[in-house]
């Protein structure tokens, strides 16, 4: 019994790595005061182009590394609409959204039957042969620890440094930072190319570690419950982490429950980890000034200088 709930906390720290990877980086843009919806489209686009370049090339980095790149071109594009041609954002970001959806589709036609060169284990030496926190724990690959040293840099950054305090203050009044002598759409342009990076390196995990295939519309709504992540965690990284790891654990779940022989519905399994983000925010909505103060002040909102 101990040794399926191990399996369970590690199936949740893998299913949720996801999601925290993707949430940060939208994250970034919201502290910069940029919305952009399309990261379910970012991190689709991201996902083939990570696959199809570990299949071509064997090498599961340059995957992640064209995940990011893939991921910080889409979001670039976003940018120079939305911050220099002051496009609408929301409307921006579900073309973008819907772009990548259709996109991704048609690249991977050629991908669809193809295979990834076999894994190598990522296990701790010693660590990983503990029982019971060893495959909970230490056998992970290691983008599951860089998303925990992600969050942990990020906080440092946002909190810590002059650049973080410059990025929130844009976020909170870009007019201020603007009079200050600071590039506004310049430094959203960097924080919107940042989270389009992260956007695209948790495509790209997900397509070559977490389920090493491709498929049509694999990235299955997470974009969306990153999204709705930060949201959950009120803009603060710790939270984002750890609500990635309760809507991973929530999704994996199902799983546990089916191979623990309970009876339940398949399409309910399926639908737990988008039902638990919508409860979870209807709760939180509750008290709109909680939301009102931590969130970014201009988040959404365009920038025009001089005005």
């Amino acid at each position: 019994m101990f040794d399926s709930y191990a399996l369970l906390l590690g199936s949740t720290l893998s299913a949720g790595t996801v999601l925290a990877i993707a949430a940060l980086g939208l994250l970034i843009n919201e502290k910069a005061g940029i919305v952009n919806l399309g990261a379910e489209g970012m991190m689709l686009c991201a996902a083939i182009a990570g696959f199809a370049t570990v299949v071509i090339t064997h090498n599961p980095w340059l995957g992640f590394l064209a995940g990011m790149a893939a991921g910080a071109l889409l979001a670039a594009f976003f940018g120079v609409l939305v911050i220099w041609l002051n496009t609408n954002q929301y409307a921006t970001g579900l073309a973008l959204s819907l772009f990548g959806v259709g996109f991704s589709a048609f690249v991977g036609i050629s991908f669809v039957q193809a295979k990834l060169p076999e894994s190598v284990s990522y296990a701790v030496p010693v660590l990983g042969d503990i029982p019971l926190a060893g495959p909970a724990l230490f056998r992970h690959h290691p983008m599951v620890y860089f998303a925990v040293v992600l969050t942990f840099g990020l906080i440092w950054f946002l909190y810590r440094t002059r650049a973080g305090l410059v990025l929130r203050s844009v976020g909170e009044s870009p007019e201020s930072a603007h009079a200050l002598g600071y590039p506004v759409r310049r430094i959203r342009f960097m924080a919107v190319i940042a989270g389009g990076a992260l956007c695209g390196l948790a495509g790209a995990y997900l397509s070559t570690v977490y389920t090493p295939l491709w498929v049509e519309g694999m990235v299955a709504g997470r974009g969306w419950i990153a999204l709705a992540l930060t949201t959950f965690a009120t803009w603060r990284p710790i939270r984002v982490l750890l609500g990635a790891y309760l809507f991973g654990g929530v999704s994996m779940l199902g799983f546990h429950l089916q191979s623990s022989g309970v009876d339940v519905p398949p399409q309910f399994l399926s639908m737990l980890q988008y039902i638990a983000p919508i409860v979870v925010l209807a709760l939180i909505s509750r008290n709109p000034a909680f939301i009102r103060i931590n969130m970014p002040a201009s988040i959404g909102k365009p920038f025009y200088p001089g005005s």
